[in-house]
């Protein structure tokens, strides 16, 4: 018979708005991870955890546990340093996947790109769901994914699969619909622990915090990034072209700096949130996606895209500011290079390279057709 007791002391320590010593949340975590409490009592916690306000030890606790217990750990050979680049999603605006695609571009750049993301919980698609419409095989093993990254220089691994978290994330995961610790947690417990990053999240109040727990779990460089909507209350889990967008940059003498920018700074016009907003239907979103990457779009998508991608470079020093990183990141998209980039990855990240080539081959013809959506004001 299980012992609640215990456990259940610490959802009342913090219903009291107690925070858990560091031991007392990766005690709790471990008995979440390993099921060992009621689904009653698992929910209890999160929900109290993210009622209180997620402390410093408490997020570092968690990622702790989960990458103990429940990470398959993968350590690529490569001769560039590791990035990665997330959002904890959770956030009121729904943006397509920006990140997922600045990734591309950054890897595309020479920056190499190991990333961790899930399958669509609350937003409309999620990181996993367009890469899988784009032809990555989402499901494959932790060293395909290795692999990958040696060769091509971006990876992704599935942080719903139980190949890559064999234990219990992906249950958790699944059955959460509102922001949790977990949204910080399980996105930094990556396999391949990259110690460079550019991370969402979707209040700006965590900001600091994660970039405290970031230095504390071995993290060099990292942005902490939350960027506004229009009306300066709800915001995303990225650089903003709405509203300001709000920074902690995590330095490499381990200082922690906080600053902000609006999208007049690097010469962008403001956009509206309908503009960037993810599309249900997947194929089309996917669609939409290849357009920005293919060069065709020169429109909010497009200047959304490059500001996060300048992040990533700014971050790796492959550009001296941000200003210069997004006039980079235009120069690339329009290139050409980055579906040729895609192609690479769709070839390498495959158990069945030809299944994914064709999959990206039929978009891109379907991507080179002459419809017109006025709402994002291109050719589709």
């Amino acid at each position: 018979m299980r012992n609640f007791k215990e456990f259940s002391m610490g959802i009342t320590k913090l219903l009291n708005k107690e925070n858990l010593t560091h031991q007392e949340a990766k005690d709790m975590f471990f008995k979440v991870l390993n099921n060992d409490e009621t689904e009653m009592h698992q929910g209890a916690f999160l929900a109290a955890l993210a009622a209180k306000g997620e402390a410093v030890q408490e997020i570092a606790a968690a990622w702790e546990a989960i990458y103990e217990l429940d990470t398959v750990k993968v350590t690529p050979n490569t001769t560039k340093p590791l990035v990665e680049n997330c959002g904890t999603g959770m956030d009121s605006v729904k943006t397509f996947n920006i990140s997922t695609a600045a990734s591309i571009v950054a890897s595309t750049a020479g920056v190499v790109m190991a990333k961790h993301g899930a399958r669509a919980i609350t937003s409309k698609c999620g990181t996993i769901d367009i890469l899988e419409e784009l032809g990555i095989d989402v499901e494959c093993s932790p060293e395909l994914v290795k692999k990958s990254i040696e060769e091509v220089g971006i990876g992704i691994f599935n942080g719903m699969s139980p190949k890559i978290h064999p234990k219990a994330l992906g249950r958790i995961l699944s059955q959460i619909s509102f922001g949790s610790i977990l949204n910080i947690s399980a996105s930094l417990a990556n396999p391949a622990l990259p110690k460079y990053a550019v991370r969402g999240v979707y209040s700006k109040q965590l900001l600091k915090p994660t970039a405290i727990v970031m230095r504390e779990i071995g993290y060099k460089k990292a942005l902490i990034v939350h960027g506004l909507a229009e009306d300066g209350i709800n915001g995303m889990d990225e650089a903003s072209t709405l509203n300001e967008t709000f920074i902690s940059e995590l330095k490499e003498d381990g200082s922690i700096v906080s600053y902000s920018f609006f999208p007049e700074d690097f010469g962008i016009k403001r956009t509206t949130r309908e503009a960037i907003q993810g599309q249900t239907n997947k194929s089309k979103e996917a669609i939409y996606l290849l357009k920005v990457l293919n060069g065709e779009i020169m429109g909010p998508r497009n200047d959304i895209i490059c500001l996060n991608t300048a992040l990533i470079l700014y971050l790796m020093n492959s550009s001296k500011t941000i200003n210069e990183g997004y006039i980079k990141a235009k120069d690339i998209i329009a290139s050409g290079m980055v579906i040729d980039k895609l192609k690479q990855w769709v070839a390498k990240q495959n158990n069945d390279p030809q299944k994914g080539l064709d999959k990206l081959e039929h978009l891109l013809k379907l991507n080179r057709g002459d419809y017109y959506d006025k709402t994002l004001c291109y050719k589709m």
